[in-house]
């Protein structure tokens, strides 16, 4: 059985999906417009979708300088006059991923960026838009925090920036399960992340409930890969 549900994004201007039930967290808090947060009635977990700026060949490539070693197929990538269009775009997914990082977190690449077809998308494009599009998944290890320190990633999101947790607290784990859309002519990429934190689960001694998450998780991004769509693209003018 589904346990997604179409939904709109930004006024309508994009579709995709969103698990069952799931609360719009702008109806709690305000949340940045370049934002959508949706938040799981029972657990932690989160799901965001977020525009950003095209991140330039330059910048992607620096990822091969931390992230090569856990990639290889991005350590044969070569630099920004050699490297394909689709190790660049690898790269940039791992490097909106890296950036989402603080001071002592550290990142792991559990499925490496895997580039897919995003069937709607594509069939409402305006003419000669250049679309790809990558989906995968990572390991946060966040360390402790002090209040007001500055961003973590363990207490709600990997994308959405808030106060860590207080001093003497442990590492923290949490799985993103990310979809990379690519729009070369409107300079943007656009990001979905679906944020598993562990701890919830670890203290409940509760490894079943863990592991239906990140089936949800799963589930829900490869849902948004084939129901993805702009509705209006003058949202990027």
């Amino acid at each position: 059985m589904a346990q997604t549900t179409e939904q709109d994004f930004f006024g309508g201007a994009i579709r995709g999906v969103v698990p069952q039930r799931w609360m719009d967290a702008s109806n709690l808090r305000e949340i940045p417009d370049h934002q959508e947060l949706f938040l799981s009635p029972e657990t932690l977990s989160n799901l965001i979708i977020e525009i950003n700026q095209r991140v330039p060949q330059e910048d992607a490539l620096s990822t091969f300088t931390t992230l090569s070693h856990q990639n290889p197929t991005l350590a044969s990538g070569g630099d920004s006059t050699t490297a394909s269009r689709e190790i660049l775009d690898q790269a940039a997914a791992l490097y909106h991923l890296h950036d989402l990082c603080d001071e002592g977190d550290s990142l792991e690449v559990i499925t490496p960026p895997q580039k897919v077809d995003v069937p709607r998308l594509t069939a409402t494009a305006p003419a000669g838009t250049s679309i790809s599009a990558y989906k995968g998944m990572v390991r946060f290890q966040n360390a402790p925090k002090q209040r007001g320190q500055g961003p973590a990633t363990n207490g709600v999101s990997a994308g959405t920036k808030i106060d860590g947790a207080e001093s003497g607290s442990k590492m923290t784990q949490l799985t993103c399960h990310y979809l990379l859309v690519r729009l070369e002519a409107q300079e943007t990429d656009l990001l979905v992340f679906f944020n598993v934190p562990h701890e919830e689960f670890e203290k409940a001694g509760d490894a079943q409930g863990l592991s239906r998450e990140e089936a949800l998780a799963e589930e829900t991004v490869t849902a948004m890969v084939g129901g993805f769509e702009i509705k209006d693209w003058g949202l990027f003018v």
